[in-house]
């Protein structure tokens, strides 16, 4: 029999993030922690407050009920869960973990032996043109061939003044530009900004509309000389008869896929084999998880083989993660099997 648990934990910002719907200074996360004879299991729940389709008031009541029922198997869990994705992922990660010889090695491979990196993209926070310029001197000396800007939150001529700037230094071929708007832009001024965006050769743009929007964003996708990459649209869409109304009536250029907001593993790789039905091209993002999380969707997006740089994030923006063998260098995401886990909740 196994006996399950969850535990609350809050990651502390090292310096608070900004983002379109605000600054944030703490990430709450819940730990799914199981046991069977002597084996333990580990999974992240990582809820994201305001983005999440189940940040709701009846996410711990669902967690114990969770635990309650841990016997019924992970089949039927996830079932169960389906509009609770946070909590799906977790539990497919410490299923995982219960069962792996190393319960922090889930998806062994040449990533988890640290023979082939990850190739990531260095995220540039939002905050004043002088903090994200400082961001994309970091990033490009830390040898980031692919950088990912958030845009939407200050003036947007500022913002391109800043991406003029890099591309006068680096061509398309040195770097690779790619902007997320969060849905900041308005339906009626979207067309003229991706094409004023366009002419600084960039790789795309995530979410230029807010979400829910079919009908403007399936224009938008059809008419923009940017492409286009679905985000949050895909978020809160549960059922696969839903996936593939979105994927063929919108029909954007990338769909950009975070494990935890949509239903982990499982649920990804319906949004993925969707849309490859559909010849459009995707990628993984990790949603500011702990090392725990984090750990876990990049093992398993190493064996997906997605050559594109994934927007798997460092683990270095909190001031309370766990010790773990994932580091960054020269702009990819490697396992370094010298360094061991140090996951402790107190």
């Amino acid at each position: 029999m196994i006996q399950a648990t969850f535990q609350k934990y809050k990651l502390e910002f090292k310096r608070p993030s900004g983002t379109s719907r605000g600054v944030l200074r703490v990430k709450e996360t819940y730990f799914l922690l199981l046991n069977e004879s002597d084996k333990k299991g580990v999974g992240e729940c990582g809820v994201f407050k305001g983005l999440s389709a189940d940040d709701r008031p009846d996410y711990e009541e669902k967690l114990a009920w969770t635990c309650a029922n841990i016997n019924l198997g992970l089949t039927k869990l996830l079932e169960e869960l389906l509009e609770f994705p946070s909590i799906q992922i977790g539990l497919e990660q410490a299923f995982l973990s219960l069962y792996a010889d190393d319960s922090f090695e889930l998806f062994p491979s040449d990533f988890t032996k640290n023979q082939e990196p990850i190739s990531i993209n260095g995220l540039i926070w939002m905050g004043d043109a002088s903090f994200m310029k400082s961001q994309i001197q970091d990033k490009l000396t830390a040898g980031f061939s692919c950088i990912k800007m958030k845009i939407g939150a200050i003036n947007f001529e500022e913002e391109l003044t800043l991406l003029k700037s890099i591309r006068k230094e680096f061509s398309s071929d040195d770097i690779e530009l790619r902007v997320d708007a969060n849905g900041a832009f308005r339906p009626q001024e979207a067309l003229e900004k991706l094409k004023r965006l366009s002419e600084l050769d960039l790789h795309s743009i995530e979410q230029p509309i807010r979400q829910g929007q079919y009908e403007e964003m399936a224009k938008l996708c059809e008419l923009t000389p940017l492409p286009i990459a679905l985000d949050e649209e895909l978020i809160g869409v549960f059922h696969q008869k839903e996936k593939e109304k979105i994927i063929k009536s919108v029909n954007p250029q990338y769909i950009i896929l975070k494990p935890t907001l949509v239903g982990g593993f499982k649920g990804s790789q319906e949004w993925i084999t969707i849309a490859t039905e559909n010849n459009i091209n995707w990628w993984i993002t990790s949603a500011l998880e702990s090392n725990v999380g984090l750990n876990a969707i990049a093992q398993w997006t190493y064996t997906l083989r997605n050559t594109m740089p994934q927007g798997l994030g460092t683990g270095s923006l909190f001031t309370n993660n766990f010790e773990s063998p994932l580091e960054v260098v020269n702009g990819k995401l490697q396992y370094n099997t010298n360094v061991d886990w140090n996951f402790n909740l107190k």
